[in-house]
């Protein structure tokens, strides 16, 4: 293994940096306070001119699109950053270290992951209506895979069904969790849907690209995480009802949902855990700020021990999920996320467990402070929490890790890298 990073990254992670120094954190409160004057003028779900502002500045310093690899490049005529999974994991944890800096970058969850599935599996014509307007930031996009009817931590449980009618397909099925899908700029949906109930399990399941103005798309309500709604971004839940798209939208073929999904979801998990360290530093940095001004019983609360222990321990934490993070990205340039499956579902189940830790523990340095938003400890636990759902659950992957770590010894049978939303 050989983690030495790239003088292009050094100086990639030098410009970020600098550039959330400059830029990002000094925005902090503008967002908090223009998020505020939306919601009381009864325009919370209005794009916010913070981000607006810093996106044109962003792109003006040739830092978009950083997480547009090598292969996505080439067949999307897009540079971007050009990077490997390794090579852009340390930039996505500098701008995880606030929870909508990625946006800045152009390098946010879902679109980076519907960008890429674009680029590697659909046609000419989308490519040209669909990848050059998200790359260039003028739209936003949605994945729309999870249901509130069926347990979609295993995605063969998925029922919306997608069937041919002639030149069309016809979608009908109940959506939730659809993130992205609140954000007056969403201009298109990736939907997971099944197309072929006799097929073999994994073959009944397709992608297709739908409009999101097609009629027959139904926004129900947005949903919270712990009380946040998000907005502008916001979580979905939507019926899609007869909905009718050309037979040209299907992605790479019928059948092919989870081969696509299998593409699109591990160097999406690469981001999110690499954005989770990021979090998971400005919470210990935080708390260590926070524990050397207050006092309490005589002694600064950093001088308390049960503090310093909490304080090693998160060091400790971060250190290893970030070495293992890191040794998942090399090994997915170097052989594949086939052979990385083990190690990507290990990240998912150590990332998010960890940022969650240390966040509390920064909470509670913080006292009543971290259990409001003066500080951005308590929507940033919130955040970290959802990720041991997204992308799959913390069960589905440590059972598919057991079955693994048991078929070296012929005591366990192989296991499907866990194809998963919430």
């Amino acid at each position: 293994m050989d983690f030495e990073l790239s003088a292009k990254t050094k100086a990639l992670q030098q410009r970020v940096s600098a550039f959330m120094d400059a830029y990002v954190y000094p925005a902090e409160a503008d967002y908090t306070a223009e998020l505020a004057a939306n919601t009381a003028a009864g325009k919370r779900w209005t794009p916010l001119q913070t981000i607006e502002k810093l996106k044109t500045k962003a792109k003006s310093e040739g830092l978009w699109n950083l997480f547009l690899p090598v292969d996505s490049a080439e067949v999307s005529g897009y540079q971007g950053g050009g990077l490997t999974n390794l090579e852009y994991a340390p930039l996505a944890e500098i701008m995880g270290r606030v929870p909508w800096a990625p946006e800045v970058f152009n390098c946010s969850a879902p679109d980076t992951g519907n960008m890429e599935t674009i680029a590697r599996y659909g046609s000419d014509e989308i490519k040209a209506r669909w990848l050059k307007p998200l790359l260039e930031g003028e739209i936003r996009s949605a994945f729309a895979m999870t249901e509130p009817e069926v347990a979609s931590s295993d995605a063969t449980n998925i029922c919306t069904r997608v069937e041919r009618q002639g030149d069309e397909y016809v979608i009908n099925g109940h959506k939730w969790w659809i993130s992205g899908a609140g954000d007056p700029r969403c201009a298109v949906f990736i939907t997971m849907g099944k197309s072929d109930p006799e097929a073999p399990k994994h073959s009944q399941q397709s992608m297709i690209v739908v409009p999101a103005d097609t009629k027959g798309i139904r926004i129900v309500r947005p949903l919270n995480v712990m009380g946040y709604d998000d907005a502008p971004h916001g979580h979905m839940e939507m019926y899609f009802e007869n909905v009718r798209v050309p037979a040209n939208n299907m992605l790479l073929g019928e059948g092919r949902g989870f081969e696509i999904a299998q593409g699109r979801l591990g160097p999406g998990r690469i981001h999110h855990c690499m954005r989770l360290i990021g979090l998971a530093e400005r919470a210990l940095e935080l708390m260590c700020k926070r524990a050397s001004s207050r006092v309490a019983f005589g002694k600064p609360v950093a001088a308390q021990t049960v503090t310093q222990e909490r304080i090693a321990e998160a060091r400790c934490r971060i250190d290893m999920a970030r070495l293992l993070t890191l040794r998942a990205a090399w090994l997915m340039d170097v052989a594949g996320n086939k052979v990385a499956k083990s190690d990507i579902a290990m990240i998912k189940v150590v990332a998010p467990n960890m940022a969650c830790q240390v966040i509390d523990w920064a909470m509670q340095a913080h006292g009543g402070g971290g259990m409001c938003d003066d500080f951005p400890l308590a929507s940033a636990y919130a955040n970290a929490r959802t990720l041991r759902f997204a992308d799959g659950p913390d069960e589905v992957h440590r059972n598919a890790i057991a079955k693994w770590e048991l078929g070296k010894y012929g005591t366990g049978k192989d296991a499907e890298p866990p194809v998963t939303r919430f």
